[in-house]
């Protein structure tokens, strides 16, 4: 079996992503017949051919495919483990939460207030991000827990508890007619001439067809929305970041979204599980596999 180095994982990753090994070499700070020969040392170790090269620029081969996506996984698992590393030998240690921006804030501090008077529990280190950013960080070990959203946010692979299901509403500029009121449907929201629905990118990053902006933050779309050039459906609890422009209508036949304390599997330190006892206590919620030290028992579960 062939052993790859992180090295190696980092240059090709730099040039599968720029698909020319010019602008990879530049990014990378170094010389490009060196990063070609370690591509090629790299492709013959492997015993296939990871790009198709031609004057204009590379092409990722099926395989190539395969080990990008691998890649990716094994450097974020590398640079997981060295922040948690750091983190657990850090004397003033700190948990660090991330959550959209805007997101869940009643939430949010309910829980915070909670920990802050749990005997034992960390410190916690609010991470704020844009739309769809919490499982990347999770990953990467620069966050130790999250507060997402199903059904949109990217669980795979995540430890959940769910805290509130809750209904959405569509935010509006508060001069059009829409906003006076008192209730709206899904089949109205889509059919707004004049308002477009706001386009999120998807879990991969494309955005789904649409003639409405594409955005991704939320400083972005509140302003689109002031402007009146878009409108939103959004859980309802994120109203709390709406602007004097916005007025916001409940959507009575949207989507319920349920937001979660979601982290790693593998996470084992005691602060994590303080949080993660707390966060469900406070709401009610069923523990499926709290994280614990090895060593020590797992708290009963139950309601």
């Amino acid at each position: 079996m062939a052993d790859l180095e992180t090295r190696e994982l980092r240059y090709f990753v730099a040039v599968a992503e720029e698909l020319h090994f010019g602008r990879a070499a530049e990014r990378l700070g170094i010389a490009q017949p060196a990063l070609s020969r370690a591509i090629r040392q790299l492709e013959r170790r492997l015993g296939v051919r990871l790009f198709d090269r031609d004057r204009r620029g590379a092409a990722l081969t099926d395989a190539g495919r395969v080990l990008l996506r691998e890649a990716r996984v094994a450097l974020d698992a590398v640079a997981a483990a060295a922040r948690r590393t750091q983190r657990a030998g850090d004397p003033r240690q700190r948990l660090v939460l991330v959550t959209k921006a805007g997101a869940s804030h009643e939430l949010l501090r309910r829980l915070l207030d909670a920990v802050d008077g749990e005997p034992g529990a960390p410190p916690v280190e609010v991470l704020l991000c844009e739309v769809g950013e919490q499982a990347g960080l999770l990953r990467n070990g620069r966050a130790d827990v999250a507060l997402m959203h199903r059904p949109f946010d990217d669980l795979a692979g995540f430890d959940t508890v769910d805290l509130l299901t809750e209904g959405q509403i569509a935010l509006l500029p508060a001069g059009h007619p829409l906003a006076a009121r008192e209730r709206l449907t899904m089949a109205e929201v889509r059919d707004v001439p004049d308002l477009p629905l706001a386009r999120w990118p998807r879990l991969d990053g494309t955005y789904p067809e649409g003639p409405g902006p594409e955005v991704r933050t939320q400083s972005q779309l509140a302003q689109l929305v002031a402007l009146g050039k878009t409108l939103l459906v959004i859980p309802a609890s994120s109203r709390a970041w709406q602007w004097p422009d916005h007025v916001a209508v409940p959507v009575v036949d949207a989507p319920l979204v349920t937001t979660v304390l979601a982290w790693q599997p593998a996470s084992v330190s005691p602060g994590l599980a303080a949080v993660v006892r707390v966060a469900a206590a406070l709401y009610g919620a069923e523990l499926p596999a709290p994280p614990v030290p090895r060593g020590e028992a797992a708290p009963a579960r139950g309601r």
